[in-house]
């Protein structure tokens, strides 16, 4: 304990439990590389935080991100800066993400914010208050937003939200959700201070309570029951994957599903994904009191869309409201340029590739990426008329399934087993590349279904 605060111990060094420390080090151009200049420019802490060096694996793909990120939260736009960090830490919270959390804490203040919203959601302004439900179900079960939500934030009254400030409230809400699935995801450990005598940044009040940075679970399991990546077992799941890669690439040129078909494939893997388990435990968390003050419904949590028994929900079509057709330039309209630069970094992550899998080169992985992407939507509710959803089983094994599903929808419950246990011949940076999938692929069906409930609000 230090000033009241529970100082918490770094469970690995490095900047992730996941990977080995010397391994990122061979890999991470991020000290001294020309082309990681950009960092310097976007930076907010002054120095690479764990998360940028790992993002670092992939520097095209990491300017576009902390672009997007440095714009949200430093420039011109319709929210006050403290607004901005204080959302950060509501939605960071939602996921018991203590690493974010404390994070905005520190950068909540450093730009005036009120160290009395810090003690919990009672001490915010009402105006924020009002957020509370839009950040929770976009959070778990962004599907059921409607218009009536917007138009209830846009009541004319003191505590009314315009419609900019809402875009960029979602936009927010929705980045730090998805940044959550990375932190947990990578097994990102806590920021260490040299400076500071136990290693980490103390807390900046003294009612702030430092919460430990990472999820327990992270190296519960370092040691795996799998067998290790060199074995014969990975090496042929490999092989079988490329040559599944293949035979499909060979079936989509000679000939197309009926769209009848397609749409029974959808919902056969809409439901199969019910029957992916994630985690070790299914009950409810219980979040720590630092956290928990941020937090409104802690009971609240991902339900699967396709559950049964429910009243079946709509597909949510993406040829019927997309984000090239119809997202992207409600975005921009209402909160200038943040649309192309979102969509930058979509387009930037789902078309990374450097054609390699493992010890292979030369590798056309479009296939695979996409099938990640639409698995993501797919567990949202979100449907391409024009993708064959049977590429889903025949590309991704059960134990990556339950890995994205964890990360995807119950990040806090990820552990280094479950990252461990699927690819075991691929290298550690071509599965930060599946991370960097996944969080961009939830922020786009958070956006999409924010973005359509102010479309309708607004016709």
């Amino acid at each position: 304990m230090e000033n009241g605060a529970r100082v918490p111990q770094p469970m690995a060094s490095g900047p992730t439990a996941f990977i080995p420390e010397k391994e990122i080090a061979q890999d991470n151009p991020v000290d001294g590389h020309p082309s990681l200049l950009f960092l310097e420019e976007y930076s907010t802490t002054g120095h690479p935080d764990n998360t940028t060096k790992i993002m670092a694996l992939h520097p095209q793909y990491l300017e576009s991100f902390l672009r997007t990120q440095y714009y949200i939260l430093r420039m011109d736009g319709p929210l006050p800066f403290e607004h901005r960090h204080y959302l950060a830490i509501m939605a960071a919270a939602r996921h018991q993400c203590s690493y974010l959390v404390n994070m905005h804490i520190n950068e909540f203040l450093q730009v005036g914010g009120d160290s009395e919203w810090l003690s919990g959601l009672e001490y915010i302004p009402q105006k924020l208050k009002n957020l509370n439900e839009v950040n929770k179900i976009l959070a778990h079960r962004p599907w059921l937003i409607t218009k009536e939500h917007i138009k209830k934030l846009l009541k004319p009254g003191e505590n009314s939200w315009s419609l900019a400030e809402l875009v960029h409230a979602m936009v927010l809400l929705a980045h730090y959700h998805a940044l959550a699935s990375f932190v947990f995801g990578s097994g990102i450990n806590p920021e260490i201070d040299q400076d500071t005598s136990h290693g980490f940044r103390p807390p900046v009040v003294s009612n702030f309570c430092l919460c430990s940075n990472t999820n327990e679970s992270h190296v519960e399991d370092v040691i795996s029951v799998h067998s290790s990546p060199g074995t014969s077992d990975s090496v042929s799941e490999l092989e079988a994957l490329m040559e599944r890669m293949k035979r499909l690439q060979e079936e989509n040129e000679e000939e197309e599903a009926s769209q009848e078909e397609m749409a029974t494939r959808f919902e056969k893997e809409k439901k199969e994904s019910l029957m992916v388990v994630t985690g070790a435990y299914e009950d409810e968390w219980i979040p720590t009191s630092c956290i928990s003050r941020y937090v409104d419904d802690p009971s609240f949590g991902y339900k699967d869309f396709a559950r049964r028994g429910d009243d079946q929900l709509p597909t949510f079509r993406a040829q019927d409201y997309s984000w090239e057709d119809h997202g992207f330039s409600l975005v921009n309209r209402l909160y200038s340029d943040i649309g192309q630069l979102l969509d930058e970094k979509f387009r930037m992550v789902r078309n990374l590739t450097y054609n390699t899998m493992a010890i292979h080169e030369d590798v056309d992985t479009t296939t695979l990426r996409r099938a990640i992407w639409n698995y993501v939507h797919c567990m949202f509710g979100i449907r391409y008329d024009d993708y064959d959803y049977g590429e889903v089983n025949q590309l991704l094994e059960r134990s990556l399934k339950v890995y994205i599903k964890t990360v995807t929808c119950y990040p806090e419950r990820t552990t280094k087993r479950m990252y461990d246990s699927y690819w075991r011949q691929f290298k550690h940076s071509e599965k930060i590349h599946v991370n960097l999938l996944l969080m961009e692929a939830r922020m786009q069906a958070e956006l999409l279904y924010a973005l359509r409930a102010i479309t309708h609000y607004m016709t």
